[in-house]
């Protein structure tokens, strides 16, 4: 077994697929040193994980810090928690991108971030469009390594009310048997699929410039 410990990055640890990311690196022997980059610091962590609290918008103060071989993107916001769409933009657009940035300069050769279904850098929907220049930030930066995963809906079990979100997936489960062929993209996935994913892409794909839809990522969350 290869006795060199890696060090990773995550951004939006605090989140639903950041945190089970999270864990499943903290449980990894491969993984020597694990840093978050956050607003606010999170309690009950073990030594291996290193805490940097500040504004993300303002990556570049941490760019001493930033640096790792493996960088984990798992930032994003939602239009009831953040409706100005500059912020929005700043937020689901920006921190990528800027994070993006950091790590070729940096020389971190491993980039992973969770985009979205329906990403689309000409989209009329401005979500959409956000998504999809963001993708496109992330891919110019031209790092050897670079995958984006664009799921469907995301299960799982939140600490936030999100109302809406929930009869989604309740309606989207009742469903799931029509998606066949073409539609299994559309399927939920489970944040727990994503982060057991982004954590094999890492470790056992070569792929660069990669973009996995639902269905892909529920089969590269089984491979070992």
């Amino acid at each position: 077994m290869n006795s060199i410990k890696k060090t990773a990055i995550i951004l939006g640890a605090s989140g639903l697929t950041g945190g089970l990311l999270l864990d499943r690196l903290i449980g990894d022997e491969r993984y020597q040193t694990i840093k978050l980059f956050s607003r606010s610091r999170i309690d009950g962590l073990p030594n291996k994980v290193h805490q940097h609290i500040g504004n993300l918008l303002a990556l570049d103060q941490f760019k001493n810090e930033f640096t790792a071989d493996e960088m984990y993107c798992c930032i994003g916001t939602t239009a009831k928690k953040t409706p100005d769409k500059e912020r929005y933009k700043a937020i689901d657009y920006g921190i990528p991108v800027a994070a993006a940035k950091l790590s070729k300069e940096n020389g971190i050769k491993t980039f992973i971030v969770v985009s979205a279904m329906g990403a689309n850098k000409k989209s009329s929907v401005f979500y959409n469009r956000t998504k999809g220049e963001m993708e496109q930030g992330v891919l110019d930066q031209g790092i050897q390594k670079t995958a984006i995963l664009r799921p469907s809906l995301i299960g799982g079990n939140r600490d936030e009310r999100r109302v809406l979100e929930k009869i989604g997936l309740v309606v989207f489960k009742i469903i799931q048997p029509l998606f066949i062929g073409p539609l299994k993209k559309y399927k939920i996935v489970n944040a727990d699929c994503i982060a057991q994913a982004m954590l094999n892409i890492a470790n056992t794909t070569s792929n660069t410039n990669v973009i996995i839809t639902s269905d892909d990522i529920k089969q590269l969350a089984k491979t070992t």
